[in-house]
């Protein structure tokens, strides 16, 4: 095969306008199989709808068309901190008084402005003094998270909001039966800002501010968009704001652009789900067409000039070095961005057979090294990242990345490739659109973007008329010494900035509170949607291929298909499976070397994924169902003929190697390793690894022979498709006698948790702490109380823990206990708690969660709001897809072959506040915890830690095992 075998063309799209029954127009596209309707009501609101029938539910999105862009210059952050009020309610909903409430808050927003512009800080500490009296006052009449509240008794599921440059963005995800109430909510919500329990929540943002400096990303984001643009806001407005500016808030100033930007015609409401069309709409102009449309601040187009330059930035910090290297681009729909985007997946692509693919990391040149385009609603970026080897400088490390734009430009990159990159495009649309949340995430981006949603489904046509010889041109014209380039090295971070938290007072949160708005919205019934449970039996079809067991449920959506080979064995059984699978990567046949095969791979479309885990070995295979043979026919023969190649084995190994010291510096890492060792010790399968004597000893041989074993061991197959018949048929000659044994399982130790404190040192601005316990082992029985207790106490926005750490006394941006049932019978379920907090505060949060965690708080009506929430939330969801066969091998582990959902909603429906409390009483209260503990040596009171348990001061040695 000379290339790939081109599909469809894309068809045309063309926008056509229509009026409903009820007298509304809309746009729809022609040939758009997604149906997507978009409406502009009287007052400017779009409204994009659209159906899917997954399960009865409905994905929201309200996308407000401004971001950090639009802060004033003198308030930057403030876009971002709108957002976390939106969550504080309205004159209706979060207060229990308003009349009193009010001239408080208004006395608050006036102490504000005094304290923007008193200079003398010792005046300005005084006036925050006034400002945490006043809102201790006004805090008696506020009622934290009700608007959480209110929406989780919906049954409302991922509740969040996000902001960037061009965009604030509210998600829910609602059961398709709750559709008006949720309207009424969210209509309450943008009717007004009420800026309640402001001064902890400001606490929270300087928390979120302080963790971003021990994230290296944003770090390098922040020089790299500061050089890309140094005009424009893109670059010089982060979206958390300037230290000074969150130090000194203005409630005025917030008012002042939540009332010119969040009015009707610059936000949109995007609903995909299982929904009427002609209801929905009738209900969103019901409820959101009653706002006014008003003008937009005038807004000046800030235009950048070309760069002519090298910039280079530096940044320091404990983790491993890298480098990035960045040009400017066009905006997202624009030609140039198109151009930007494919080069990006010629030089790195999902079918690993891009130059920077072949040619850095699958020849081992590098660690990693990757190309991606990110366009903006105005400009964009085309980046490049390497982290380099140990003997590697930074300056090679970066020749190696512009070394792979000279190949480009020159032309030498196979003209195939551009087809196979369309063809991937196009397999990764039909899954995006597929889903409710990949369409509706797709719709917004439209909205904020100011793209047509016809615009939006030509981009793959646009795509299709692009030839190599534009990609050389473009090439040649655009990368020049105009770039960026970030050094991200080794060190103590130079530039860091801590915002200081003031001293405050925790608030009360009137945890029993309920406002007339949502006593209303929790009294008003809805027709209840019936659970479904699945009839596994029924939902997978199981035959004998060969003596092999083969699953199959059909693909309903569309025409791309997966199969996998599913191992009843793991790392437990032959630690050395993960490494096998991972050298194969880099090998090749007596047809194809390694490289050839990534191409003949993706030149058929088809991805491959090799998964090891303690118990399983999964590998399996994606693309269009026509091309399936084929991708089964390389796999066999890659796996029965893969070449050892010594040479190669010892490259991986250096490679293996240097990576573990790069796991070593990074932050995530080492508290991944942390907590590991607090949950089981020393001895488990985090620190069971393959030592550097070992890995030096093996030869290639024995990783190919592994590999080859496999085709002759047990394994079952899942086929995920259209024709199961024919599959049956081509699946044969894949199939071999099983004749070699399963490897013994190694059973790893799960010590009790005895009251131990483990501490790492790193340098960050933050402390990390995890308390970890075993409890008793899996009971099916506790299921519904675990979820019931997660909803309730654990985790989310209108959790106790959420609401007393972090809405009463602001010791958190994150904290959360969850309770975790082992997935496996005669194993120990786990408790963990997380808190995220300044090292200053370290002591007070400790406190704050053992006292909340020494007796369940007693709070009825959230109880049943949270035990109505999970039951609504089981009764509109839908197991489908892959999920159908997973989910059954899964309940196997448990050992039981039936939707064990049903079991649980039953359960939970007859469950009071008093059997939760004896539960907690009986399963959590008498536990022991360890507790895993990351931060700056210096900045943590030692003797604090002490008191805690049994301290001990681990290495990186002692938690990563080597």
């Amino acid at each position: 095969m000379t290339g790939p075998i081109k599909m469809t063309d894309a068809p045309m799209f063309q926008t056509k306008k229509i009026t409903d029954q009820s007298g509304y127009n809309y746009e729809a596209v022609i040939n758009d199989k997604n149906g997507v309707r978009i409406y502009t009501l009287k007052n400017g609101l779009k409204v994009y709808l659209a159906q899917n029938f997954d399960a009865p539910k409905i994905q929201t999105y309200i996308p407000v068309k401004t971001g950090s862009n639009n802060d004033p210059s003198d308030n930057t952050g403030l876009a971002h901190y709108l957002e976390h009020m939106m969550f504080k309610g309205t004159s209706k909903l979060g207060s229990s008084n308003w009349e009193q409430e009010k001239p408080l808050l208004e006395q608050i927003s006036n102490l504000y402005e005094e304290h923007k512009a008193e200079q003398d800080p010792e005046k300005k500490k005084v006036l925050y003094s006034k400002i945490d009296e006043v809102s201790q006052e006004a805090s008696k009449f506020a009622i934290a998270n009700e608007y959480d509240k209110a929406i989780s008794s919906l049954g409302a599921s991922g509740t969040n909001a996000h902001t960037w440059l061009d965009e604030t963005v509210y998600k829910n995800n609602i059961p398709n039966n709750e559709l008006e109430k949720w309207l009424k909510i969210e209509k309450e919500r943008f009717s007004e800002l009420t800026l309640r329990l402001f001064h902890t929540e400001l606490e929270a943002v300087y928390e979120e501010f302080n963790r971003a400096q021990d994230n290296d990303a944003r770090l390098v984001n922040y020089e790299l968009m500061d050089a890309l643009f140094p005009t424009h806001p893109n670059g010089q407005q982060t979206t958390l704001g300037k230290s000074e500016h969150l130090k000194n808030p203005s409630m005025v100033a917030i008012h002042k652009y939540f009332d010119e930007y969040y009015v009707p015609n610059n936000y949109a409401m995007v609903l995909v789900g299982d929904l009427d069309f002609k209801k929905t709409i009738t209900l969103i102009d019901q409820y959101f067409g009653t706002f006014e449309y008003r003008e937009l601040p005038e807004k000046r187009k800030i235009l950048e000039k070309p760069m002519t330059e090298i910039v280079e930035r530096d940044v320091k910090s404990p983790s491993a070095p890298r480098l990035q290297i960045a040009w400017r681009t066009d905006s997202y729909g624009t030609h140039e961005a198109r151009l930007a985007e494919m080069i990006a997946q010629i030089l790195s692509n999902a079918g690993e057979s891009g130059l920077i693919d072949l040619n850095i990391n699958k020849s081992q040149k590098a660690l990693r090294a990757m190309a991606y385009s990110s366009p903006f609603k105005n400009y964009g970026s085309f980046s490049m990242v390497v982290v380099p080897k140990n003997e590697q400088t930074l300056e090679e490390a970066k020749q190696l990345l512009l070394d792979q734009i000279e190949l480009v430009k020159i032309g030498d990159f196979p003209a195939w490739l551009i087809q196979a990159v369309i063809n991937d495009m196009k397999i990764q649309r039909m899954k995006t659109f597929e889903t409710a949340d990949g369409l509706a995430t797709t719709l917004y981006g439209v909205f904020i973007n100011d793209q047509s949603w016809e615009e939006e489904l030509n981009e793959i046509s646009e795509y299709e008329k692009i030839t190599k010889e534009d990609l050389v041109q473009f090439a040649n014209d655009f990368f020049k010494d105009n770039y960026v380039v970030v050094k991200k090295e080794k060190g103590s971070n130079e530039k860091l900035v801590r915002v200081e938290n003031p001293a405050i007072t925790p608030i009360k949160i009137n945890k029993d509170s309920q406002s007339s708005f949502l006593k209303e919205i929790i009294k008003e019934k809805s027709t209840d949607i019936a659970p479904d449970f699945i009839d596994y039996s029924k939902a997978i079809k199981t035959e004998k291929i060969k003596g092999k067991k083969t699953s199959f449920v059909a693909n309903k959506y569309n025409d791309v298909a997966q199969v996998y080979f599913i191992f009843p064995f793991g790392s437990d059984h032959d630690k050395e499976l993960g490494l096998a699978t991972q050298v194969l990567q880099y090998l090749g046949t007596s047809e194809f070397t390694g490289k050839e095969l990534n191409e003949e791979f993706f030149k058929w479309g088809i991805s491959n994924d090799f998964r090891t885990t303690p118990d399983q070995l999964i590998i399996s295979l994606t693309g269009l169902e026509e091309n399936l043979p084929k991708g089964i026919a390389l796999l066999k023969d890659w796996m029965q003929n893969a070449k050892p190649d010594q040479q190669i084995y010892h490259q991986n190994i250096i490679t293996i190697l240097e990576s573990r010291e790069v796991a070593k510096k990074d932050k995530g890492r080492i508290m991944a390793a942390l907590s590991s060792y607090a949950k089981f010790g020393k001895e488990s399968r985090f620190t069971d690894i393959i030592t550097e004597d070992r890995l030096n000893e093996i030869h290639s041989e024995e990783m190919t022979q592994k590999i080859k074993d496999l085709l002759f061991m047990p394994y079952e197959i899942f086929f995920y498709g259209n024709n199961f018949t024919r599959f049956e048929e081509y699946v044969q000659p894949f199939i071999e006698e099983e004749i070699v044994p399963v490897p013994p399982k190694k059973n790893y130790p799960e010590p009790a948790t005895e009251g131990n404190v483990f501490f790492t040192n790193y340098d960050m601005v933050q402390v990390e702490m995890s308390k970890v316990a075993r409890g008793t082992n899996v009971n099916l029985e506790n299921f519904g109380k675990i979820n019931v207790f997660n909803e309730y106490f654990g985790r989310g926005l209108s959790s106790i823990v959420f609401q007393e750490i972090r809405e009463s006394k602001s010791l958190a941006y994150s904290a959360y206990v969850s309770y975790a049932a082992n997935s496996e019978l005669n194993h120990p379920d786990y408790v963990t708690t997380y808190v995220g907090t300044q090292a200053n505060k370290l002591s007070q949060a400790v406190d704050a969660m053992d006292d909340l965690m020494g007796d369940l708080p007693q709070v009825p009506a959230q109880f049943l709001n949270a035990k109505n929430a999970v039951l609504k939330q089981i009764a509109a969801a839908r197991v489908n897809r892959t999920n159908i066969f997973f989910n059954h091998l899964n309940l196997k582990k448990l050992g039981i072959d039936y939707d064990l959902r049903k079991d649980i909603y039953a359960n939970i429906e007859k469950l009071t506040l008093a059997d939760l409390t004896d539960f907690y009483n009986t399963e959590l209260k008498p536990l022991k915890y360890n507790t895993a503990i990351i931060g700056k040596k210096e900045n943590i009171e030692v003797e604090t830690l002490k008191k805690m348990g049994d301290f001990q001061e681990l290495t990186l040695t002692e938690i990563f095992g080597y």
